[in-house]
């Protein structure tokens, strides 16, 4: 129960990583609030077949609205009195290559996984983290985001499978602006990292066939991995760590 009676904010919680995450984090005491555009009771059943003595809350909105976020954060702060984790989970993935990419592909990638992440970030420190001079924000990159996308494994010019320039520049963006903020409010006493997930087997990744053998583990990822490596981010004993990017991958981009 290492985050018994805290309060964490979980985006893309319906299924996948969020979700993962969501349980894993309520399995250790944290009070969760689910936030994803589709319906996330699925998932808080399994909470509370983990533990039922949790408390959750659940919002269906579109998190590239600012003033959706705002009151969903607000909302959050009326019901539990604190805000203690932040999770930026909720992402899209599009497929297509440089020459392909459209406006709208390009601006749904970076507001759902960039802009998006902004907003919470900022909604959830000001007022309420700053304020208990505590917070934990955990923003979910990619592996993507550190070498420029997943190539190996796939036919030069082929855009099966692989993800498109503006999931790995969204992803990028992520990694950068986690790192600012652990600049700005590490005096606050709140932390801010990022997990770069490898191949993980989630909705986005289920018709993608992996090369692994470029991996040091040859397995795909679960959700439930990606959940531990936030539960010791999200977690007091990290309070040491922030501004880092930890690569949950397999070893499929070690150094």
């Amino acid at each position: 129960m290492r985050l018994k009676d805290q309060v964490a904010i979980i985006t893309g919680a319906s299924r996948g990583i969020g979700a993962g995450c969501a349980k894993t984090l309520a399995r250790e005491g944290a009070n969760v609030v689910l936030v994803d555009l589709l319906s996330s009771d699925e998932t808080i059943k399994e909470i509370f077949a983990i533990n039922p003595e949790v408390k959750t809350l659940s919002f269906e909105v579109d998190i590239r609205d600012a003033k959706a976020i705002k009151k969903l954060v607000d909302e959050t702060y009326e019901e539990f009195g604190r805000i203690d984790i932040l999770v930026n989970n909720a992402g899209t993935c599009s497929r297509l290559d440089l020459e392909e990419m459209t406006e709208e592909m390009w601006d749904r990638d970076m507001d759902t996984n960039l802009k998006a992440t902004f907003f919470l970030t900022q909604a959830c420190i000001y007022p309420y983290m700053k304020d208990q001079q505590y917070g934990r924000i955990v923003n979910i990159s990619s592996v993507s985001g550190l070498v420029g996308g997943l190539v190996s494994g796939f036919e030069p010019g082929s855009m099966k499978g692989r993800s498109g320039p503006g999931y790995a520049a969204s992803k990028g963006g992520v990694i950068a602006f986690s790192k600012w903020v652990a600049k700005e409010v590490g005096p606050l006493g709140i932390t801010c990292n990022s997990v770069a997930p490898g191949a993980v087997l989630s909705a986005i990744t289920q018709d993608v066939a992996y090369n692994l053998d470029g991996q040091a583990v040859k397995r795909m990822g679960t959700a439930e991995d990606i959940g531990e490596a936030v539960l010791y981010l999200a977690s007091k004993e990290a309070s040491y760590t922030t501004g880092q990017v930890l690569k949950v991958c397999g070893g499929a981009a070690i150094g």
